[in-house]
């Protein structure tokens, strides 16, 4: 962590590391962040205090911990939420998209670790990134309940409390991003749905022709909702910010089943399919990513959210059924992948459920193994 509270996110040391990543992930600047994904194991653990999950010398061990870690938690909290903030109070937007970008069809927004999920096509200061928006909320709640328990709430403890009820208002959220028509939460942006790669001559120094798929777009951008659903769209349904009994959360579940959209055999798809970019590629040598592949970790908050939800509401038995299939659906493909390759996997294709990406990937596909014991931390 530098002086400012910010956090890079990798070091890619040595010639042999150098030579595997490609080059736009070489550089790290100190206006872009990461999610800050730590708050996720820092709330369960705040979360198993109160609940008194503990014994008392893990709790006092937890406690010495947060204490330490307060002064740098709260720098990093504080980095993203002034750099990180959107022109609209309450609003975030991730820094590092490419707005001068003509190899790409949708510029990359590799700070939200989605890298190619489609965001608003020409990046601006006018974004409202609903996912980071999530990610906040998290944070601040977190800190909130960490300066309780570390007797810091006279200082920065009652800003974060008012910053958790800012971002956890429903009625704001939904002015910011919700879409009635599709009843999913969206992205805000200047944003075009006619663009296009085109295959162009480009003369090169030596007056040499290559022929390069180039970005062309067809129709000025407006500033709208950005009408991509996917994994980002689940995010205020992931952090449960959705009340249980909001019949927003029907529409949830609508998307979350609905084969049109999200629903496969296999587990979750990253990108509706009926999204236009859906299984697009960004540019001539990259294919998709995080557009149609199903992804492990995204799919385990999903399955603790809808676990959450069938404990309590008048859509808990609809989120129960749900729960089921896709816990079965996850577990049945990675487990048949296993037996067939041998590797767990970095995601899985989205229309037979084979393999892809790395291997073999124990990172987040691992989680595999507590879906498979229902373990969902403070749920």
């Amino acid at each position: 962590m530098n002086i400012d509270g910010w956090i890079p996110r990798e070091q890619i040391l040595g010639a042999e590391a150098l030579s595997k990543v490609p080059e736009e992930f070489v550089p790290q600047h100190p206006s872009n962040g990461n999610p800050p994904t730590l708050f996720l194991v820092l709330n369960d653990l705040v979360n198993g205090i109160k609940s008194s999950r503990f014994t008392a010398d893990e709790c006092n061990e937890i406690l010495s911990f947060l204490e330490h870690a307060y002064v740098r938690l709260d720098a990093w909290f504080g980095w993203f939420n002034t750099t990180q903030s959107g022109k609209e109070k309450g609003s975030y937007f991730w820094h590092g998209r490419d707005s001068t970008t003509v190899r790409e069809l949708n510029a990359k927004t590799l700070t939200s670790g989605l890298d190619d999920y489609p965001r608003a096509s020409h990046p601006s200061e006018d974004e409202r990134h609903v996912d980071l928006r999530c990610w906040m909320l998290l944070a601040a709640d977190c800190m909130h309940s960490i300066a309780k328990l570390v007797n810091k709430e006279a200082n920065s403890g009652k800003v974060y409390g008012e910053t958790a009820e800012l971002l956890s208002d429903f009625e704001i959220i939904n002015q910011m991003h919700f879409d009635s028509t599709h009843g999913a939460y969206l992205d805000f942006g200047n944003h075009t749905e006619k663009v296009r790669l085109s295959w162009k001559e480009v003369i090169g120094g030596n007056n040499d022709a290559t022929r390069e798929l180039v970005r062309e777009v067809l129709q000025m951008p407006e500033l709208r909702l950005v009408p991509h659903i996917g994994y980002v769209s689940l995010f205020p349904f992931m952090g449960k910010i959705i009340p249980t009994d909001s019949w927003i959360l029907d529409k949830q579940f609508d998307l979350i089943s609905n084969k049109s959209t999200l629903w496969t055999d296999f587990g979750l798809r990253s990108l509706a399919r009926t999204s236009t970019l859906y299984m697009k590629r960004n540019t001539e040598h990259d294919p998709p990513y995080w557009r149609g592949p199903i992804w492990m970790n995204m799919n385990y908050l999903i399955l603790s959210a809808l676990d959450y939800y069938s404990k309590d509401g008048p859509y808990r038995d609809r989120a129960e059924v749900i729960y089921n299939d896709l816990r079965g659906n996850l577990i049945r493909n990675v487990v048949r992948n296993y037996r067939e390759t041998g590797f767990l996997w970095e995601q899985y294709d989205q229309k037979q459920g084979k393999g892809k990406g790395c291997r073999p990937f124990t990172g987040w596909t691992s989680l595999i193994l507590l879906v498979m014991s229902e373990s969902y931390g403070s749920n």
